[in-house]
């Protein structure tokens, strides 16, 4: 019997709809195994600290040097355009070069020491705790960064900076951006030592599957949608040994704007949201998709602004067909809704790209389940919905229905950011607070949610569906994902870990008896 030839991997222009080259080819199940075996037999190599800082920051040079060939591959897979993506390609730099210094200090370890004290009761034995990486680990690439959260981003720099190889499931819609990332990957690896296959590469559907169903798979990591994302998260729970799987998979980010903020600064704040809503076509993770907004004057004042602002938007393209379609079709459902409103009409804007819009609905179809509830689903794309609210119970009768979201944003005035309110309403400002911390991993104040700092106190999680687990993906405690801590009970000194040696010979930050070493 003939086997089935495998299905070719296309890089395509998403500004055309056409092929531009064959990339690879989609990786069979024999594929997969033999990817991720030689990933799993590289885990020894990865368990020397300096030489894994030393390739995270190799492999930071080597994508800074071949930076005009990235962008150019990026933009032509995305039409992301070179200034979103020289900046993309900054921020995937600097994550790795921060995971390198998270590797060299040695605080991730979690390294807790408590010596033996029979005088307690009970009595305590020699107790002796850190963290090891899981092993090799399923990374699953985004569509909106063909940089940051993909290849050479963020959930593969944690990975390699816990100790653990990956294997990294290609976008489809950037394959040509993936290889020459995985390439630059592995040959930060040959300069440093150590073997090519600490980072693996397959491309496909059905090999995104065999991955995270892999026995040698330890975890996976995720960014994309809803659907997929549960699908994956499904398969890796069914294992005969389930893994943790840290899966981002849609989220709201609602906005409550109080009357006191629209009076004081409406024009500012409907251009900041035209803004926040349309970067990057829409197409941001933390995009506000529903927003709280007054009736009234100064509601009113804030529409204008927000209608000036996004009209003068120009239409763009999005990442792929499928999600132009998708696009048209949510808007589309959600325009001819009772109530709804469209005073900027998002739709095509030509034969490849979508026009930014913006529909509006009173507050008040969305207190309880109806036909409206579709406008408290993400649609991924240059919309929002702005619900416009008469009063305080209806923001809090809103905010009680959401799901899970990466960021929740309050646009505050003076006095409520003050804690100073006293319109009789109580400490408003601290109230909505407490509201959105729960729907959340992120609360912006008098901001916006788009652009996501990487920062040692970052979170960029949140209530399902925004994730799947109580992680980050961003920011230095990422690296927590891929570890597990293991304990040592009055072992033989000579059989510990260099970590755990009273002497702590590696310098490493530690907690003895309860109190920091050395402090």
């Amino acid at each position: 019997m003939a086997t089935a030839a495998a299905a070719p991997v296309w890089s395509v222009d998403p500004r055309t709809g056409k092929r531009r080259e064959q990339v690879a080819v989609e990786a069979t199940e024999t594929e997969v195994d033999q990817t991720v075996r030689a990933a799993h037999e590289a885990r020894a190599a990865l368990a020397d600290r300096p030489v894994r800082a030393a390739l995270l920051r190799r492999a930071a040079e080597l994508l800074d040097e071949a930076g005009e060939a990235v962008i150019e591959a990026a933009d032509a897979e995305t039409a992301l355009g070179p200034g979103r993506l020289t900046g993309e390609l900054s921020r995937t730099t600097y994550q790795l070069r921060a995971f390198a210094d998270t590797v060299a200090e040695g605080a991730f370890l979690d390294v807790l020491i408590d010596h033996a004290d029979p005088a307690l009761a009970p009595p305590r034995p020699d107790l002796r705790r850190y963290k090891i990486p899981l092993g090799a680990v399923a990374v699953y690439s985004a569509s909106n960064f063909p940089l940051a959260f993909s290849v050479p981003g963020g959930d593969t720099a944690s990975a390699l900076a816990a100790g653990c190889p990956a294997v990294v499931k290609a976008h489809p819609d950037h394959p040509a951006t993936s290889e020459l990332c995985a390439a630059l990957l592995r040959r930060a690896a040959a300069d440093v030592g150590l073997p090519e296959s600490v980072v693996g590469l397959v491309h496909g559907f059905q090999a995104g599957l065999d991955l995270v169903r892999h026995p040698l798979i330890r975890a996976a990591g995720f960014t994309g949608s809803v659907r997929g994302g549960r699908a994956l998260y499904d398969a890796a729970a069914a294992r005969p040994q389930p893994i943790p799987f840290h899966g981002e998979l849609g989220s709201l980010n609602p906005v409550v704007i109080t009357e006191a903020a629209a009076e004081e600064r409406a024009e500012a704040i409907g251009a900041g949201l035209a803004g926040s809503m349309t970067l990057g076509v829409g197409q941001f993770c933390v995009k506000p998709g529903l927003v709280l907004a007054p009736e009234g004057a100064a509601g009113d004042r804030l529409l204008t602004s927000l209608t000036a602002a996004v009209s003068d938007t120009e239409a763009g393209v999005l990442l792929d067909r499928r999600m132009r379609e998708a696009f048209l079709d949510g808007v589309r459902s959600r325009a001819e809704l009772p109530g709804v409103q469209a005073p900027v009409t998002p739709g095509p804007g030509g034969t490849h790209t979508v026009s930014a819009g913006f529909l509006t609905v009173p507050a008040a179809h969305l207190t309880e389940e109806g036909p409206h509830d579709v406008l408290l689903e993400e649609c991924f794309g240059p919309v929002t919905v702005v619900a416009r609210y008469a009063d305080d119970a209806e923001v809090g009768a809103v905010l009680a229905r959401l799901p899970g979201n990466l960021s929740a944003t309050l646009q505050l005035g003076e006095a409520e950011s003050a804690g100073t309110d006293d319109t009789g309403r109580g400490a408003r400002g601290a109230r909505l607070l407490a509201e959105v911390t729960p729907l959340a991993g992120r609360v912006v104040v008098n901001g916006w949610p788009t652009g996501v700092a990487v920062a040692p106190a970052q979170h960029h999680g949140g209530p399902y569906p925004a994730t799947t687990s109580t992680s980050t993906s961003v920011g230095g405690t990422a690296v927590e994902r891929w570890l597990r801590p293991v304990a040592y009970q009055d072992t033989p000194p000579a059989l510990l870990p260099p970590e755990l040696h009273d002497d702590n010979p590696l310098g490493l930050p530690r907690r003895v008896d309860g109190r920091p070493e050395g402090g």
